[in-house]
């Protein structure tokens, strides 16, 4: 899950603009600090690419800019600071990749030890307006852009485009009389429209954030990994309507009821519709680990939600399908077979992918259609989606896609689009708008899986081009890294997050990725992930006093290419 356990993230005070050219990388958390840990420390990006305008471009990212440092005063284990908000975001308005983060006012702790009594005011790098309304933005961002509504709800790109950005939420407040919803975890979505507003650090330039999931909370659910979507493509009868799917942990009892939900909004985000459920709610050896959903839509207005689960024993690709604007939904068919990534991990109880006290890692999906926004016209409404699989062996993952031409009646078989000798972590996938191009990005771990922590364990971006029968190129490699310099805030194992992303245009793709090139490793805490996996209970180190500076800043890198 990600949220208030699993955030991790560090953002920007000053915006550098760092040009690119078509293959090279580009550096999207640009004002990060390189210390202190974990103010240094950003994951999950996610990506919004204006087909209308296909130049301006958003990130997100999990972001801890301003939390209180580590080894303060604080609190021994480098915690999460109560109240403090970890959804980060960044803008390139131009295909530039000269990404900035702006400063906006909030709830901060980036320069104290703790934050001081009541409503403290201060500098955040997060989306804004979530104190004031008694949130805490918690991370696992996705974002996306559609038409902005007039005055009277009619959705027009003559009316600007406007941003959607998704993410998990907490209550501020302790007493449950006075939280805002029920339950640990909500979805909230924020949106904006005048992005020269919001990059300069209009906190007014955004909305006050919208609880999506709120209608069927209860005081013991979890709602988790959602992602956005808004129809924009011209064409739709659904045009402008906006999407969020999640995955709702109802209880925190392990295999606990976890449906996947759907909601949607027909105003832009200010209100969204009852969750439907679309799965079983029973998580057992049947129907077990439901979890990183993505949604979509077509020319047509269709839209799509995929995650995976598992059927009769075994894990699949489950894919539900809309005709009416999310309203009414098909079953759930299965569109390909599962080999999960991973191996369980003796500290953290998690599947890792490149050794013990190692970094998560998951089979989630991800999913592209080639709509042909902003207009729709005359699109081939292609569907790729690609995912990480094992199914020859823990060392020898694929990034495994398959295709539908048929809107998803039927499905090619699968095949590996990652290069050669790759084991890749959290592939995404984007198409072109016309369908003639697709692109592929993934973290390519170097070293198979690692049972001490004596060794390196190099890991770098890459992006990868091709067609949906055709052959793929790599056109972007970033820089090598050691994964142990990434770190959990208790320090007891890796964290580069649960997925990259990646857009396209007709000419170009914007891929995002974790990159961990300036993460420093420790032997220090090497030692002690290592005493924590032998079964001991050593003591903690403190990474202000025993190890590099630069260790756990992780980093959002992005890279531009072309077919």
């Amino acid at each position: 899950m990600g949220g208030a356990k699993w955030l991790a993230g560090g953002a920007a005070l000053i915006a550098l603009a760092i040009p690119t050219a078509a293959g090279a990388d580009t550096l999207v958390t640009s004002g990060s600090p390189t210390t202190p840990f974990p103010q240094n420390k950003q994951n999950e990006p996610g990506l919004a690419l204006d087909q209308f305008s296909p130049t301006t471009l958003v990130s997100g990212a999990n972001e801890e800019i301003d939390n209180a440092a580590c080894g303060t005063g604080l609190d021994s284990n480098c915690p999460f600071t109560p109240g403090v908000g970890g959804s980060g975001v960044y803008f390139s308005p131009s295909s530039s990749l000269a990404f900035s983060q702006p400063t906006y006012s909030g709830f901060t702790a980036r320069d104290r030890v703790t934050p001081q009594g009541g409503h403290a005011p201060g500098p955040i790098g997060t989306v804004p307006n979530y104190f004031e309304a008694g949130l805490v933005s918690d991370g696992d961002p996705t974002l996306a852009f559609g038409p902005a509504p007039d005055s009277s709800g009619h959705f027009s790109y003559s009316n600007g485009s406007r941003l959607y950005y998704s993410n998990l939420t907490a209550n501020t407040a302790t007493t449950r009389t006075e939280q805002t919803f029920k339950g640990f975890e909500a979805i909230a979505v924020s949106h904006a429209d005048n992005l020269a507003a919001a990059q300069t650090g209009s906190n007014a330039a955004w909305s006050a954030p919208a609880i999506v999931s709120q209608a069927r909370q209860s005081s013991t659910t979890f709602s988790d990994k959602p992602t956005v979507w808004a129809d924009n493509a011209a064409s739709s009868p659904f045009f402008g309507r906006a999407y969020v799917c999640y995955t709702q942990f109802k209880s925190q009892q392990v295999n606990g009821p976890a449906p996947v939900a759907v909601s949607h909004s027909t105003d832009g985000g200010v209100t969204w519709s009852r969750p439907v459920t679309l799965s079983a709610s029973a998580n057992n050896k049947n129907g077990t680990g439901r979890q990183g959903c993505v949604v979509k839509t077509d020319s047509k207005g269709r839209a799509y939600v995929l995650f995976e689960s598992t059927k009769q024993g075994k894990s699949v690709q489950l894919l539900d399908r809309s005709d009416d604007g999310g309203v009414k939904w098909d079953k759930p068919t299965a569109i390909a077979d599962v080999v999960d990534v991973g191996e369980p991990d003796p500290v953290s109880g998690d599947f890792v992918f490149d050794g013990i006290a190692g970094a998560r890692t998951d089979s989630f999906p991800s999913m592209d259609i080639a709509n042909n926004a902003p207009t729709g016209t005359g699109a081939s409404d292609t569907i790729g989606v690609v995912w990480s699989d094992a199914r020859d062996g823990t060392g020898h993952e694929q990034a495994r896609a398959v295709f539908s031409t048929t809107r998803g009646d039927s499905w090619s078989s699968g095949r590996n689009i990652a290069d050669a000798g790759d084991r890749p972590d959290f592939p995404a996938i984007a198409l072109s708008p016309d369908g003639a191009h697709v692109y592929v990005t993934y973290d390519n771990f170097l070293t198979g899986f690692q049972t001490d922590l004596t060794a390196a364990r190099p890991m770098q971006g890459k992006v990868r081009a091709g067609t949906v029968t055709g052959a793929f190129t790599t056109k972007s490699v970033g820089a090598t890294g050691d994964a142990r310099g990434s770190s959990a805030n208790a320090l007891d194992g890796e964290f580069i997050g649960d997925y990259n992303w990646i857009v396209a245009t007709n000419s170009f793709a914007v891929a995002v990725y974790n990159d961990v090139r300036n993460a420093a490793d420790c032997p220090t805490v090497d030692a002690y992930r290592q005493a924590l996996a032998n079964g001991g209970t050593p003591s903690q180190p403190s990474p202000a006093t025993s190890c590099p500076a630069n260790f756990g800043n992780s980093d959002i890198f992005a890279a531009k290419v072309t077919p």
